[in-house]
């Protein structure tokens, strides 16, 4: 006799109020919809930012269409190649040889070499058991000039381990080599996008006449490879702390995790961490003045929320990976913030998810892949915020923040930018059915 597995309770619910959400998963798993919002990067976009590689994939065709798809609109098709395995090659027992022959195939029909590849494995490798070793030990020794990095498209692991995400972005730094720590350079690596040049790390670095070097902004392989000169090695954004974390250790380099955060308190302490590393690698060095840090903040709330007033709020985990520090800092600023967009909860938000739900306990928490989602109305009565692309989608809203995965906000700089941007959300309309269908914010899009 078949059982329901989990909740009945919360079985077919697409919304909840915070006051009875679990912390750390408010929904039923199952099957699950997929929203027409694609401004978060993939693993196509993210591997794209090691200059003169080239990405392969080997696997099925059916697999293949979303990255084939993913590289042609972002105009990159000329950076991917792909080897189709079809159902004899598994029979036959011989896929490592079809690996191995079919990306010896393509880099022997290229041109002009790449200087790396980014070589991706997939489910079908697992499933058989393929030797992965064999494979990139038999490419490295045909083509010694390249570096290949060792990626997977493996999503039926996604559950039990590290994401293809997590695993690309640790792949993508084993071709940065051990180079003499400069004290007077820092690097961060694991993020898609460029600190603002008005981010706290920035603006702290640069008073203190030290260079900075992050993986997005490299245009050249030697570049890529400049990387390794950072005596100390940052990571801002959390998919990328499990591979960073292990390549700074690999380059005998310290490591300090600062994950972008709207609390103050996190702010300062973070902020202080930093100091105190870059202290250790070349003397003192001088911070910010937190007190006017935390004033310019306080302005530039208070300012948006005069303009802003009593609007209703919607807010997503996509635009950043704390929604809901996002969600209380309005809150506690007046903003009347009714809805939070998303499917878990982040360890780092659970502080602040109890907080939540003890001080604001009518605050609902909105799924965006329960398949129920695919026929919600996508309307609200009246004017409404929506800080992210989802919050904008199942809304309806056209005055939406359009901005994934934290930008280039970091620290007090990115809670003013924030205020900034929801009060030009708030005055200027957009279209969201032609701006969030676009694969990857910020990327190139021939859409």
């Amino acid at each position: 006799m078949l059982k329901r597995v989990g909740n009945r309770e919360l079985f077919g619910k697409t919304e909840i109020f915070i006051k009875e959400a679990s912390f750390p998963v408010p929904f039923q798993p199952g099957l699950e919809f997929n929203s027409p919002v694609h401004g978060n990067w993939n693993i196509v976009h993210t591997g794209m930012l090691v200059p003169e590689a080239r990405q392969i994939y080997v696997c099925a065709d059916n697999c293949m269409r979303g990255v084939v798809l993913t590289a042609a609109e972002m105009n990159a098709a000329d950076r991917f190649s792909f080897v189709i395995v079809e159902e004899k090659d598994l029979l036959g027992g011989n896929l490592e040889d079809v690996t191995i022959e079919g990306v010896t195939d393509i880099l022997n029909r290229l041109d002009e070499k790449p200087k790396a590849v980014l070589l991706f494995t997939v489910c079908l490798h697992h499933f058989l058991g393929s030797d992965l070793d064999r494979i990139y030990g038999e490419l490295e020794e045909r083509f010694p000039e390249i570096f290949f990095m060792r990626c997977f498209m493996d999503p039926v692991m996604q559950k039990t381990g590290p994401t293809p995400d997590q695993k690309l972005r640790r792949a993508m730094y084993d071709a940065v080599p051990e180079r003499k720590a400069d004290p007077e350079c820092v690097t961060v690596l694991g993020s898609d996008f460029v600190l603002d040049e008005s981010a706290d790390i920035c603006r702290i670095l640069k008073k203190n006449g030290i260079r900075l070097r992050e993986a997005p902004a490299c245009k050249t392989w030697e570049d890529y490879q400049s990387l390794g000169e950072g005596s100390l090695i940052l990571n801002c954004y959390p998919a990328g702390k499990f591979g960073v974390q292990q390549q700074a250790e690999r380059l005998g380099r310290p490591f300090l995790y600062l994950p972008g955060s709207f609390d103050y308190e996190e702010i300062e302490t973070q902020e202080k961490y930093l100091l105190e590393l870059l202290d250790q690698q070349s003397g003192d060095k001088n911070g910010l003045d937190i007190e006017t840090e935390i004033r310019k903040c306080e302005e530039a709330l208070f300012h948006a929320h005069q303009i802003i007033g009593d609007t209703p709020v919607a807010v997503d985990y996509l635009f950043h990976p704390r929604p809901l520090g996002l969600a209380k800092l309005l809150l506690t600023h007046g903003f009347q913030v009714q809805s939070v967009f998303l499917d878990s909860i982040s360890p780092e938000e659970k502080e602040v998810f109890f907080w939540l739900k003890e001080n604001y306990p009518e605050l609902m928490l909105i799924s965006t892949v329960r398949p129920e989602m695919r026929v919600r109305p996508r309307q609200h009565s009246g004017k409404l915020l929506a800080i992210g692309q989802k919050a904008a989608w199942f809304t309806g809203s056209r005055n939406f923040v359009n901005m994934v995965q934290g930008g280039g906000l970091w620290g007090f700089d990115g809670i003013r930018r924030t205020a900034q941007l929801m009060l030009e959300a708030f005055n200027e309309e957009k279209a969201p059915e032609d701006l969030i269908v676009r694969k990857g914010w910020g990327c190139e899009s021939c859409i």
